[in-house]
């Protein structure tokens, strides 16, 4: 997928429809949150919505945008208005894996990460990341893909027995199709097991129509994420899928992403490196 979505840059904004909604959704749910973070980020940034919210919200705070994909940083600094890049208060770019982030640990108040983690095999070990370079008190906030994201599709393929499920990290050794994302239980685990304390996690459906399937995968080709979303199939089992995609009431197909949103925070340690556990005495 690294490869597509970095080629993706000049398309990305033509049909990145889903990510912007679910960016306004996630910039509602900041609503609720009372903070003032210093430095704020928005890892996986692409062509720069997310951060530009940001911005808007947290005005005396630091912003990043960290992408692995050069050219959607590229884009980014191309809307960056010019009076921002000239004072200096543009965004910072970095080009960087979230897995591995160019960041002290404890320099951030605030991540915003909008439909990128499912993309990884295994989140863990982003998520560990995240943890360590938020400072105590910090907030997690992101978005990602649910289960149920294109059931369509894997009803369809069922019906006509075109592919099974793409796992991720599983050999495509036969024919998959619509790559199997993880619940938003999964998820909570995961921020757990990185450290993260007491997250809340919830889950909507989102739905959007296309005319045609040629329409949906011209929008998953122009994100760049076609083969990452959707798998290998041959043209002919493709052809047989496509033609089994049950129409609405309106004659349009329906594509339904389950996006699970989730919010936690990075609590106080409770041991130092070595393993010592920290006590702290109160007077009373």
């Amino acid at each position: 997928m690294r490869s597509d979505f970095a080629g993706a840059a000049e398309t990305y904004d033509s049909a990145a429809v889903l990510a912007r909604e679910v960016g306004a959704r996630m910039a509602v749910r900041l609503d609720l949150v009372k903070i003032a973070p210093q430095r704020v980020a928005d890892i996986g940034c692409a062509t720069g919505d997310g951060i530009r919210e940001l911005q808007r919200r947290y005005a005396k705070a630091l912003p990043l945008a960290l992408d692995y994909a050069l050219p959607m940083l590229r884009a980014l600094r191309s809307r960056t208005p010019r009076l921002q890049r000239f004072t200096g208060r543009g965004p910072r770019l970095l080009n960087a894996d979230v897995r591995a982030l160019p960041l002290a640990a404890n320099s951030l108040g605030l991540v915003w990460s909008n439909l990128m983690l499912h993309w990884l095999d295994d989140p863990l070990p982003a998520l560990r990341e995240l943890h360590r370079v938020l400072e105590v008190g910090g907030l997690l906030c992101f978005a990602t893909l649910g289960p149920d994201t294109l059931k369509e599709l894997r009803e369809a393929g069922a019906r006509v027995g075109a592919g099974g499920p793409c796992l991720p990290g599983m050999a495509l050794r036969a024919p998959a199709t619509v790559r199997r994302f993880l619940d938003m239980h999964d998820l909570g685990d995961m921020l757990i097991a990185a450290g993260f304390g007491d997250p809340v996690m919830d889950m909507e459906m989102i739905t959007l129509s296309y005319p045609t399937p040629r329409a949906f995968l011209a929008d998953q080709r122009h994100l760049g994420v076609r083969d990452a979303l959707l798998g290998r199939l041959g043209w002919r089992d493709w052809r047989r899928l496509l033609g089994a995609w049950s129409q609405d009431a309106e004659r349009r197909l329906p594509a339904t992403f389950e996006i699970v949103y989730g919010h936690a925070w990075k609590p106080e340690p409770r041991q130092l490196a070595d393993g010592r556990a920290v006590v702290k005495f109160h007077s009373r």
